[in-house]
């Protein structure tokens, strides 16, 4: 604990990305910095999100090249090592110690507001001057009627499975649910995702009809506006049955439950200091990430915004630069967004025009990315939204490393570039990155094909046709 009479310049409470990132950031400019962390430091994407579920669809690629050469797939044993390796790789920058070396401040302990200025951890008081909540957030649970718990996992206790599913089932069609529901299939489990609406619900359709076609061929059955009525135990002991409203039903081994995430905002006292939350639990903020609190900042998945990784990073340093240097920083509304399926799917800004007449589409298939057919692996498009003056509002990629060719569409989008200023940019070749590059050119040229671009370009044409003929005269004459 800290002396009572020293108060810190910004607590910390949460050691997640948005934690570290925001306290690492606050030490860095020579502010009193203290981290609380009830768990672990590093968060739900280092331990149970990002690390290992990328390291999971790796060993799950890899699977595929191993039973084609040999006829077997890996031991799901091997594939939890790599799993704890991965993590074990990254923890380090995310430890205590890290933090520590950074100038932060780390205590291990539960932490609960008492009154402005004030916290409790550990039966002892904190006294701060400005605080930063990132406590993240948790899996979100659904009561199934006879529904057993002991077959169920959730995002972050599916990777305590000691052996492979048989049999899983996996609620949810978001990007966690068909990730794991790819993975676990090519790692040899029979999987069926059962999914109220549509699977990927927020991407362009072109992008989830590939997906799901891919799932499928990869052996998973995506059961779309399916309803589940109750389950019961199948009587072997070792499964469960799920009853749909419909009246079929299906057998599994474990069920997954991967239907979005809760903010873990009960119990911090939030209340005490006056900050508010929305119906849903979430801490609200304004553009700079401050809460009706003035003195209290929040970032990543306590707050409404988007839970991404990256933007928690993002959100965490503008939260504690505005805190501790008293700026007036906003964060970007520009936020991308990957599917790390097999095709990934990426997108940024306006993904489908909003059906106005302003808006075009630009839309490049990859049967035209060479690249893409020099890897045998066509399947997938890039589509650019612009205005009427080709400044581009956003887009979708559907194919392999996606999510690395949404980076230059990304800044195009924050920087309210235009086609023009990405076909008139040299770019590598080939690369999958093509397909952005091609769809700009593609809209330019539609544009300099206007009638009034035209007869200026003709025009032009003509008076170097005349001058360069009047030149060679005058040679001649010499």
């Amino acid at each position: 604990m800290t002396d009572k009479q020293q108060p810190v310049d910004l607590l910390v409470v949460g050691g997640g990305t948005a934690g570290i990132v925001g306290a690492k950031t606050a030490a860095g400019f020579g502010a009193r910095t203290v981290l609380v962390e009830q768990a672990r430091t590093g968060g739900d994407c280092l331990w149970t999100g990002c690390v290992p579920s990328k390291t999971l669809l790796s060993a799950a690629d890899h699977a595929i090249t191993m039973r084609e050469l040999t006829g077997h797939r890996p031991d799901f044993a091997a594939v939890r090592e790599r799993i704890h390796a991965a993590i074990g790789t990254i923890e380090p920058v995310d430890s205590p110690a890290a933090l520590e070396a950074a100038g932060v401040g780390v205590v291990n302990g539960s932490l609960t507001f008492l009154a402005p200025g004030v916290a409790e951890v550990n039966g002892g008081q904190i006294r701060f001057r400005q605080a930063l909540v990132a406590a993240g957030g948790a899996p979100a649970t659904v009561d199934i009627a006879g529904l057993d718990p002991a077959f169920v996992v959730t995002s972050e206790t599916v990777w305590e499975l000691e052996a492979l599913p048989a049999r899983l089932a996996i609620v949810g069609g978001g990007p966690v649910a068909c990730e794991l529901g790819q993975a676990f299939a090519r790692l040899g489990s029979q999987v069926t995702m059962v999914v109220r609406s549509r699977i990927l619900p927020k991407e362009d359709p072109d992008a989830t009809n590939l997906v799901r076609k891919v799932l499928e061929s990869d052996g998973v059955r995506v059961l779309e506006h399916a309803s589940i009525e109750n389950a019961a135990s199948t009587g072997t002991g070792t499964g469960t049955r799920i009853r749909f409203g419909n009246g079929t039903a299906i057998d599994t081994d474990t069920v997954l439950l991967a239907i979005g995430r809760v903010p873990r905002t009960t119990c911090l006292g939030l209340e005490r200091i006056g900050v508010d939350l929305d119906a849903g639990g979430h801490i609200v903020t304004d553009a700079r990430m401050r809460t009706s609190n003035p003195l209290i900042w929040a970032a990543g998945d306590v707050t409404a915004n988007p839970q991404f990784t990256h933007l928690a990073g993002v959100h965490g340093s503008v939260a504690a630069s505005n805190a501790v240097l008293g700026l007036k920083r906003r964060v970007s509304t520009t936020v991308p967004r990957v599917t790390y399926t097999s095709p990934e799917v990426a997108a940024v800004g306006l993904s489908m025009p909003d059906g106005g007449s302003a808006h075009r589409v630009r839309t490049v298939q990859h049967t035209h990315v060479d690249r893409a057919v020099t890897a045998d692996n066509t399947d997938g498009f890039t589509r650019l939204v612009v205005d009427r003056r080709g400044k581009i509002l956003g887009g979708t990629i559907v194919g392999p490393r996606a999510g690395e060719s949404l980076a230059e569409l990304t800044l195009a989008v924050q920087k309210g570039m235009t086609t023009s200023d990405i076909a008139g940019t040299t770019h590598p070749y080939p690369t999958y990155g093509d397909g952005v590059w091609n769809a700009a050119v593609a809209d330019a040229r539609e544009r300099l094909a206007s009638p009034l671009i035209e007869r200026a370009t003709a025009a032009l044409v003509w008076g170097r046709r005349r001058w360069l003929d009047s030149a060679a005269l005058h040679r001649r004459e010499r």
